[in-house]
This record gives C-alpha cells, structure tokens and sequence, in this order.
C-alpha cells in the first residue's frame, strides 16, 4: 500500500517540479548572464548570500563560478589561464564573522556588516530567498542599492515580498513549494555558471 501512493507522490512532485522549473524567465536569466560577464570585464566583485537552503545554494553557486566558470576544470593539473576569473563570495560561508556579528549586533546584520567592508559600486549582490523576505537579506539588498552596487533577487512566487520590490533585477520561481523553489533557483544559479563553463561567455 505504501509504495502505491508513495510512487503516486514522486511522479506529482517530479511534474510540480518540473513546471516550476520550465516556468523561469529566460530572457531574465540571459540578461543575468550578461550582467555577471559585465562584472568580470571590469573586474567588479559577486556577493551572494541567503539562509538555510537558500544559504546553501549560494555556497554551492560561489565554488562554481569561482572554480569552473573561472577555468579550473576537474581532471587537468592547472587552470586555464586564459579564462578570466570572477571575483565571487558567498556571505554566508564565513562563520566565526556570522557568529561574532550576531553576537555583538543582530543576525539580521550578518551579511550587510560584511559588505560593508567589501561592496562597492558597480560590484554585484546576489539575495536569494524563497518567502523573499529575510531580514538579514533584505537588509544586506537595501545597503547594496544604496551603494551603488547591482542588485539582483531570486525568489519564491510570493506576492509583495520587499527583496522584488527593492532589487533592480527580480527572478521569480512560480511555486511556493520550498523544496521546488530552492531547487529551481539552484538550477538559476547552476545556468549563470554553466553559461561561462560550457560556452565561454
């Protein structure tokens, strides 16, 4: 009885996922593209960072574009020196200065204290979040904007979230599923890389 509804259940969620996935915005993940290869042109630094999942995914997306969209690639002894390389960093990896911020003033300050040592204008701020709304997020978006730094949110299908309203640049997953969500931004993140790995962009 068990695997009846339970195969039942992969194949929903399997088809749920995959509208959601096959519902983002190529034009808008396209116009990213060139905005990060802008950013590496002129040497400019990526920010990205977001909270459990969210937090992970940019983990993930900063060894990507700092690995292989940057030339090293698996299996040859050095890099490609040709390739240029991205200046990336994930706020969220950093966790004795996570700690001490949240400590000494607020978790909602973890990420913008640590931009405010490194952002700079024309740089690049990637907040992902699937509500859209996380404080620490939103509060890190409203900085960078007003830094002059190019403000980029990818989030849930949520309406009024302040991270649309206060990013120049929206990607919205039509879900509000978190597991699809965050699965489906990490396929957003995956395209900005793969986009310089397998094209060269």
């Amino acid at each position: 009885m068990f695997a009846v509804w339970m195969k039942s259940w992969i194949e929903q969620y399997l088809k749920e996922q995959s509208r959601a996935a096959l519902s983002l915005p190529v034009a808008e993940i396209q116009k990213w593209i060139g905005l990060l290869s802008d950013a590496r042109e002129r040497g400019s630094q990526v920010f990205a960072c977001g909270n459990g999942g969210s937090a992970a995914n940019c983990s993930h997306f900063a060894t990507d574009l700092g690995k292989g969209a940057s030339g090293i690639v698996a299996g040859k002894p050095t890099a490609d020196e040709s390739v240029k390389r991205f200046r990336v960093m994930s706020l969220n990896d950093n966790l004795p200065w996570i700690g001490a911020l949240a400590n000494d003033c607020s978790y909602d300050d973890v990420y913008v204290e640590q931009l405010k040592n490194f952002g700079r204008k024309d740089d690049v701020f990637i907040g992902v979040s699937v509500s859209g709304n996380s404080p620490n997020v939103v509060k890190a978006l409203e900085w960078a904007g007003s830094a002059g730094l190019i403000t980029l949110a990818l989030v849930g299908n949520k309406t009024g979230n302040k991270m649309s309203k206060l990013a120049k640049h929206v990607i919205s997953v039509d879900s509000g599923h978190y597991g699809r969500v965050e699965d489906s931004q990490m396929h957003v993140l995956h395209l900005l890389c793969y986009a310089f790995i397998e094209n060269q962009a």
